[in-house]
C-alpha cells in the first residue's frame, strides 16, 4: 500500500505541478507521514524534491533569470538552513503532553505539532481562492526567498509562497519555470545539508526501495509534465490537496499520526 500510495502521489504531483512550480512537496508530504515518522517524511520529501528538482533544473536550465535567483535564492539559502536546524532541534524535543485514547497511548511532540499547524495553514491556503491568488511586488523578493526557504526548510513547503514572490516579477512562462526550479534547488541543498545528521540518524527505518521508487515515479512524473501539460493545478485537485492536509494535520496535533 505504501508503494501504491507514495509513488503516485509523486507521479502525479510532479506532473500536475510542472509548470505552477509547487506542490510537490505539499502533496508528497503527507503521503510519506502516513507510513514514517513526521521528521523521517519531511527527510525522505525532501530527498524526492531535490533529486526531482534537479532533473526538472536539468530540463530548463538555459531560461534561468539568473538576477532574480540572486535576489531571492541568497535569502532562501539562510531561511532554509534556520528552518532546517528547527526542524532538527524540534525533533529531538521530548513529548508536550501523553493521553490515553481508546486504549491507545498518545503523544504530542512538538516537531509534530508544529509541522501539524503549519499543515492547517497550507490547508486553508489551498482551500481559499483569494489566498491561492495571493502576490507580492518585486522588491519584496529578498523577503520571499527567506519565508519561502523556512518553510521549506522546516516542513518541505516552499513552493506555494515562493510562486507568490515571483508571479510579478515580469518573467516569462519558461523564465518562470526554470528560475523557480533554480531557487527550489537551492533551497533543497541547504536544507539537506542540515538534514544531513538526522537522515544519518534515522537511516535504518528508511525504505530505500521505496524512495528509489518515489524519486523515479516523480522523474517520470516530470517528462510527462514537461512534454504534456501547460496548465498549473486544477481546482478539483486543490480542493483535494487541502481536505489531505486537513486530516493528516489533526492526526499529527493530536498525536494520531
Amino acid at each position: 500500500m505504501s508503494y501504491l500510495v507514495i509513488c503516485g502521489v509523486a507521479a502525479l504531483a510532479s506532473c500536475l505541478t510542472f509548470f505552477s512550480g509547487f506542490g510537490l512537496g505539499t502533496l508528497l508530504l503527507p503521503a510519506f507521514a502516513l507510513f514514517f515518522a513526521i521528521e523521517q517524511a519531511v527527510a525522505l520529501t525532501a530527498v524526492v524534491h531535490f533529486l526531482n528538482g534537479a532533473f526538472k533544473l536539468a530540463l530548463v536550465w538555459r531560461h534561468v533569470d539568473r538576477g532574480v535567483v540572486l535576489r531571492f535564492g541568497l535569502t532562501a539559502i539562510l531561511g532554509a538552513l534556520a528552518g532546517a536546524w528547527l526542524l532538527t532541534t524540534l525533533a529531538e524535543a521530548q513529548p508536550l503532553y501523553s493521553y490515553t485514547f481508546s486504549g491507545r497511548q498518545l503523544q504530542i511532540m512538538p516537531v509534530k505539532l508544529t509541522i501539524g499547524l503549519l499543515l492547517l495553514l497550507f490547508a486553508c491556503a489551498e482551500g481559499l481562492p483569494a489566498l491561492r491568488k495571493l502576490s507580492f511586488a518585486p522588491r519584496f523578493q529578498p523577503l520571499g526567498g527567506l519565508l519561502s526557504g523556512f518553510f521549506g526548510g522546516l516542513a518541505g513547503m516552499q513552493g506555494a509562497l515562493r510562486s507568490a514572490f515571483l508571479v510579478k516579477a515580469g518573467l516569462d512562462k519558461a523564465a518562470y519555470v526554470a528560475t523557480g526550479a533554480a531557487i527550489a534547488f537551492l533551497i533543497d541543498v541547504s536544507r539537506l545539508a542540515i538534514y544531513a545528521r538526522l537522515i544519518l540518524n534515522e537511516h535504518e527505518h528508511f525504505d530505500y526501495l521505496l524512495l528509489a521508487a518515489a524519486v523515479l515515479a516523480a522523474l517520470c512524473g516530470s517528462l510527462l509534465g514537461n512534454r504534456y501539460l501547460h496548465k498549473s493545478t486544477m481546482a478539483g485537485i486543490q480542493k483535494l490537496v487541502a481536505v489531505l492536509l486537513f486530516a493528516v494535520a489533526l492526526g499529527l496535533i493530536s498525536g494520531w499520526l
